[in-house]
């Protein structure tokens, strides 16, 4: 299970989210194992039933003010026994104080607790955005992936089929570079992001030619930091025993971090101009989302035809 400890978000976003921590500093080493957060209005009332004490606890104004509301022993009660349930840490929002029983309890249970100058939901878009992020599955495959007319293709396939030579091509004809050879892809809500395993430059490798700097060859308008995956195109070696799909009723999927994806097998040959396929893939696909089906279309006209003829 991925976690991430107090410490790695108070020094990562330390800046951004405008943190100084309130507990002792021994208080960072306890790990978050959730993306999600939790607002626990709740808890602090004495209701403790499907209390998710693993994610990290939120206190903006409306909790701050009740937690001021209670007397001393009422506060302290409350607050031990909310504790008691082993959550990583507190961050309150608007630079606000908390109750001095609350931070010496906190250094008591080992709690820690931070506080942010952001506003309650500037706090929470921002870290759950991040917290999401940094928890999504990935998974990091030997493709290429292009953004042709805003549509994500990866081109998978054999060590040396063709699939930087097929991005050159689709580059030159205007559309966009994303990564070469290692591609890290994540799962994002419903949806694939692919991006470059490596973050220092758009760089490709063409056999023959050596590395390419695509940015500076081509221009900042033919490069992105990353595309949704919409297709997964597979270059493969032409088969005549190979029964490869002519019709495209049906369309094969793929499965990539519990995500199905259209995948599209092409035979590579001789001539072939593969860039061109590419784009008309992307093209159909583009019809597809608009809820338009060449195959269905043609399909249903010849049967309209057959219905015709026959009477």
């Amino acid at each position: 299970m991925k976690e991430l400890s107090i410490k790695q978000l108070f020094e990562l976003k330390k800046n951004d989210l405008v943190l100084s921590l309130v507990s002792n500093p021994s208080t960072l080493e306890k790990s978050i194992t959730d993306a999600n957060l939790h607002r626990p209005g709740l808890a602090l009332s004495g209701f403790f039933q499907k209390f998710p004490a693993q994610r990290i606890q939120l206190l903006g104004e409306t909790e701050i003010i009740y937690l001021q509301s209670l007397t001393e022993e009422t506060l302290y009660d409350r607050l031990k026994e909310v504790m008691m349930y082993n959550m990583p840490c507190f961050i309150v929002s608007k630079g606000l104080s908390v109750p001095s029983q609350m931070e010496f309890i906190a250094n008591e249970l080992n709690v820690a607790i931070l506080v942010s100058r952001l506003s309650t939901g500037k706090l929470y878009w921002q870290l759950s955005r991040f917290l999401r992020d940094y928890f999504n599955p990935r998974l990091t495959m030997h493709a290429t992936l292009v953004d042709v007319y805003g549509v994500g293709i990866l081109l998978t396939g054999k060590s040396g089929i063709g699939k930087s030579e097929c991005a050159l091509e689709l580059i030159e004809r205007g559309h966009a570079f994303v990564s070469d050879d290692l591609t890290s892809i994540k799962a994002q809500e419903i949806n694939l992001v692919g991006t470059s395993q490596r973050d220092f430059g758009y760089f490709m490798e063409v056999r023959g030619v050596g590395i390419i700097d695509i940015e500076r060859m081509f221009g900042i308008q033919a490069v992105r930091k990353e595309t949704l995956i919409d297709v997964q195109v597979e270059l493969m070696s032409w088969n005549e025993n190979m029964d490869y799909e002519r019709i495209g009723i049906g369309g094969e999927t793929t499965d990539m971090l519990g995500i199905k994806i259209p995948i599209i097998n092409i035979p590579v040959s001789p001539g072939k101009n593969v860039a061109v396929i590419i784009e008309v893939i992307a093209m159909n696909h583009i019809l597809k989302t608009f809820g338009y089906n060449a195959a269905e279309t043609m399909q249903q006209k010849v049967l309209e035809e057959i219905q015709k003829k026959a009477k």
